[in-house]
């Protein structure tokens, strides 16, 4: 066995000296292709971005330009309970609570089950005229989302100070609204525009059809994501999650309510005639029951030609008690009631064909016709189903350019979260698809290629360097043929040394005693237990089960050696 240890542990050695140089091959020729271009991808620096092609661009980096800008709500939510009606919730600005990139920073709403709300001023006003609007954000749950909002409101024309940011509420008039929202197995990617009316000037919301793709994951692994929306003069929107479209159409077809109501509508004041008659059939007043119908004679009668068969045992029952069956031996009558022995099928009725009193099958009834009831006849008063009259809408209009929205002079943050945590990040107000794309690259992307990087396995990167260095493919074949090869070697060498090494168990334990004076002790045969009697062990002392002096665990002190 101490053969077969040593052997086993220089195998162990041998493979762990391959794997080794295996890795740090991989190691020094990671190290000399693609350390220059791992600092590169890792290195962080907020993007900047030329502010005549931004109307706001935040990256939250600069905790003291963050605090000029940015203003806390002071407002209560209305028609809410007192007590959680302030927004008390708290904004900070932190480092992800998962660090991706040195000295990324992002505004973190850090409390939960609280109303929070937080704004700024745009550089300049977005005025809805022939450039396309492209807002963009980051979003990261960092403990993912159970019940709440993590959308952007931007806000209308007339907040137009920070004495207005400080009275930011749930009413606050925003132009629009964009960004997820879950609760429950609801989850919403919002898309809504408030759109006037050109005839009496009141303001309605306008929602956009649900996303072409299903968004659980976004809610709950924890990862940024990149919102973005695209809203173009020629009425045309787009949604991107990460760059990918999951929604568009059209500002005039695809939202709820439409921008434009009908031409017509139904007379409000219509009302239906009294003498009209929407029956299209009716019941025949002139039919009369037949003399002959019997509404009382049953759907099933006894077939009168059933004869019994021939060796139908009807004294026989279909089960008896099973006679092999016997009381078990913990049966308590006063606990569990008299015993009975279990039914089997009658082995008597097994040739027969059948026991027990016979009964005669039913058969349907020729006779039965079941309750009669008059027919129906076409109503000669029938006018057809009636609808008021439709006439000219009092409050139609055409607007062909819901993208002339209100002015947008502000954005913020209105919102309530079940689940702490929620991070912010690089949200820009532009015009220019290109510099949202740019800014993206220098923002977003650099965080998905740091986790892809982090999350590549070892497997992966083994592999990776193995096809490009076909020879560790030949080394793996030689290490697994040696390995084959020394497994059976050693079993084989440790059954042919099992007789010599239980003939030498005695003396190789003296030889190797570090407490031995060197001099061999005198060996008592071993008595053969199986003739001699028990011991009495009442008065052996043990050892306790924690050892403190030296014996073993539950062994028996071993007593003095006589001289």
């Amino acid at each position: 066995m101490y053969l077969f240890n040593c052997k086993l542990f220089l195998l162990s050695a041998l493979l762990v000296l391959v794997g080794t140089t295996v890795v740090q091959a991989e190691s020094e020729d990671a190290d000399d292709e693609v350390t220059v271009e791992t600092e590169e991808e890792d290195k962080y620096q907020s993007p900047q971005v030329s502010p005549d092609k931004v109307y706001l661009a935040e990256h939250f980096d600069d905790q003291a330009a963050f605090k000029k800008k940015w203003v806390k709500s002071e407002a209560k939510k209305q028609g809410v309970d007192e007590n959680i009606a302030k927004y008390d919730g708290k904004w900070e600005i932190q480092a992800p609570m998962k660090k991706i990139l040195k000295d990324d920073l992002g505004l973190v709403l850090t409390t939960e089950a609280k109303h929070a709300a937080i704004s700024a001023l745009l550089d300049r006003p977005f005025e809805f005229k022939d450039k396309p609007l492209i807002v963009q954000y980051e979003v990261t749950m960092q403990e993912g989302q159970n019940c709440g909002g993590a959308y952007i409101k931007l806000l209308s024309r007339g907040t137009n100070t920070k004495a207005d940011l400080r009275k930011f509420y749930d009413q606050t008039p925003y132009t629009i609204m964009f960004g997820p929202d879950k609760c429950g197995n609801d989850n919403k990617l919002h898309f809504i525009f408030r759109h006037k009316n050109p005839v009496n000037g009141t303001i309605e919301e306008k929602h956009s059809k649900k996303p072409s793709q299903r968004l659980e994951d976004i809610y709950k692994d924890k990862e940024p994501h990149l919102y973005t929306l695209i809203v173009r003069p020629d009425n045309s929107f787009s949604v991107l999650i990460d760059e990918k479209e999951v929604n568009a159409g059209s500002l005039l077809e695809d939202f709820t309510p439409p921008v434009n109501p009908p031409e017509e509508i139904e007379d409000p004041n219509d009302k239906k005639p009294e003498d009209w008659d929407e029956r299209e059939k009716i019941i025949d007043p002139t039919a009369t029951k037949p003399e002959d119908w019997d509404e009382d004679a049953p759907a099933q009668i006894v077939d009168p030609n059933a004869v019994k068969p021939d060796g139908w045992l009807d004294d026989e029952p279909e089960m008896i008690s099973d006679p092999d069956a016997r009381k078990p031996s913990d049966w308590d009558e006063e606990m569990d009631g008299e015993w009975e022995a279990p039914l089997v099928d009658n082995p008597a009725c097994a040739s027969a064909p059948g026991c027990g009193p016979w009964r005669a099958p039913t058969i349907p009834n020729p006779a039965y016709k079941g309750k009669w009831r008059a027919p129906l006849i076409p109503n000669p008063e029938y006018k057809g189903k009636w609808s008021p009259r439709r006439i000219p809408n009092p409050h139609y209009f055409r607007d062909d350019a819901p993208f002339r929205m209100t002015p947008v002079h502000a954005i913020g943050f209105e919102l309530w979260s079940m689940s702490p945590r929620l991070l912010f990040d690089n949200v820009l107000v532009t015009d220019d698809e290109h510099v949202a794309a740019t800014w993206a690259q220098h923002t977003f992307h650099l965080k998905r290629a740091k986790i892809a990087k982090d999350s590549d396995s070892v497997v992966e990167r083994a592999l990776k360097y193995a096809g490009d260095n076909p020879w560790v493919y030949a080394v793996v074949i030689l290490v697994a043929f040696l390995f084959v090869g020394f497994v059976a070697y050693l079993c084989c060498a440790s059954k042919s040394q099992e007789p010599e090494t239980s003939a030498k168990k005695t003396d190789a334990v003296t030889e190797d005693d570090p407490h031995s004076d060197g001099e061999p002790e005198d060996v008592e045969p071993e008595a053969d237990q199986s003739e001699q009697p028990p011991e009495d062990t009442a008065n052996e002392e043990t050892t306790p089960l924690v050892d403190t002096e030296g014996a073993g665990d539950g062994q028996k002190k071993r007593k003095p050696r006589k001289e």
